[in-house]
């Protein structure tokens, strides 16, 4: 499942998926699986791009059923 909410605090913050790759220690390319779903990142790497977009894990991560 695509992680939109992702995207769209990225783009809020103006940071690019290279940028944001930079700030958390990842390849652009992990960012980007993130954010197509091809990729489950591990809870070290959400909290450290929640600290980064000023996001909680609930608001970029969780799933609503």
């Amino acid at each position: 499942m695509k992680n939109l909410r992702l995207k769209s605090a990225r783009a809020a913050k103006d940071l690019s998926q290279q940028e944001l790759a930079d700030l958390v220690g990842v390849s652009r390319q992990t960012v980007s699986a993130i954010e197509k779903g091809d990729y489950n990142p591990t809870i070290r790497l959400c909290i450290a791009i929640c600290r980064v977009l000023g996001k909680t894990l609930d608001e970029l991560f969780w799933d609503e059923f």
